[in-house]
């Protein structure tokens, strides 16, 4: 168990944050670093041809520790829907085939595939919300030889209820679909091994669960698709591109393994030290330590919530980090506005009061939520 971390964080006393589902507040040591960044873009001077390079492999490194990946197989992005836009570009879809989804998935996650299914001639297969939380059996009734692509999270973005990918990548790999997984909601506070799921694609954003700035974020990409297509064709992912006297003898032949398919800008001179500063936190924190963490926090937060009434997932259907408090009926939409004004931040997500706790949370933080949610909803 991770002792409590509210000191690394610019969090006031009188603010109960059970967002970072929404976005994460930033580490001091992470504020520290933008700040030097910004200071060196100052300075323009002292930056090298290396420092293009150093950045992006550095947060290339890290993240593929946190997936238990080769470095090699991590591309650079700046969002999810660009990640979802690279798997679509280069896994085929025939007509009569299915893409997969859930109900409610995030639109990042779905646009996209109804595009895809669109032009292909596809059908885009939505899988309803099981009554019970169990996802993955309703995903391996759904899965079958007709199936081109599962494009789903780890857990459901509005009230993390859990999915089983390691199962789900199985009845991929048997029928001969592909995985997409958009993993924003879950990486850096579930453990994910790519050994273990055998992704075909595994995208995320740096701003939530990483604990890192905006327009940041990563795609691994299995090497079965590394000879394919990136979106753009930018300088820094064509082979020798270090040698900046001789980027005038432009080539045809790419950096190897998944750097061909990062994106413009990647070696972002502002956010990639914060990004890596977090990843490192988060590394020597542990993953699983982490999540395990977390658990204590949501199993407290679901009796608190049995306590008043308000229903949640099944245990064995529920991701040890987010949680969702279902009330009789859909809450208020001005619920978290007026939380707020009481010093608590949850989110509203579909027909979910969305509570996603991190190691700078107390029991104090869980107490006010509930004493704010008594006083609200009486």
């Amino acid at each position: 168990m991770i002792p409590n971390q509210r000191d690394r964080f610019s969090l006031p006393a009188d603010v109960a944050y059970l967002n970072c589902a929404y976005t994460a507040p930033l580490m001091k040591s992470a504020e520290a670093a933008g700040r030097r960044a910004l200071a060196q873009k100052a300075a323009p001077w002292q930056l090298t041809a290396d420092h293009f390079f150093e950045t992006i492999h550095e947060n290339r490194r890290l993240f593929a520790r946190i997936i238990e990946s080769p470095a090699e197989h991590v591309a650079l992005i700046p969002s999810v829907s660009y990640g979802v836009a690279l798997a679509a570009r280069n896994i085929p879809v025939a007509a009569g085939q299915k893409i997969v989804v859930l109900q409610d998935q995030f639109p990042s996650n779905v646009y996209t595939w109804r595009r895809r299914a669109l032009d292909t001639g596809a059908a885009l297969a939505t899988v309803a919300q099981p009554p019970d939380g169990d996802w993955t059996s309703a995903l391996l009734d759904v899965i079958d030889r007709d199936t081109a692509i599962a494009a789903l999270p780890h857990c459901h973005w509005t009230d993390g209820t859990l999915i089983d990918l390691v199962a789900v990548g199985a009845r991929c790999r048997e029928v001969g679909a592909a995985l997409v997984v958009d993993g924003t909601q879950s990486l850096g506070a579930m453990p994910f091994t790519v050994a273990d799921i055998q992704p075909d694609f595994l995208i995320t954003t740096a701003h939530k669960w990483l604990l890192g700035p905006y327009s940041f974020g990563f795609c691994y990409i299995a090497p079965r698709w590394q000879e394919g297509t990136p979106l753009e064709e930018n300088w820094l992912n064509r082979e020798g591109s270090e040698d900046f006297a001789r980027l005038v003898d432009y080539r045809d032949t790419y950096q190897p393994g998944a750097q061909r398919f990062d994106c413009g800008e990647a070696s972002n001179f502002i956010l990639a030290p914060v990004a890596a500063e977090a990843l490192r936190q988060l590394l020597a924190w542990e993953i699983p330590a982490i999540a395990a963490t977390l658990q204590t926090k949501t199993d407290a937060i679901a009796e608190m919530a049995s306590e008043m009434g308000i229903g949640t997932a099944p245990p064995p259907f529920r991701a040890p980090h987010l949680i969702g408090l279902r009330l009789a009926e859909a809450p208020p939409k001005d619920l978290p506005s007026r939380l707020a004004e009481e010093g608590v931040y949850v989110s509203v997500r579909g027909s979910a009061i969305r509570v996603a706790p991190h190691v700078y949370n107390t029991a104090a933080d869980s107490d006010r939520l509930f004493r704010a949610l008594r006083r609200l909803l009486s």
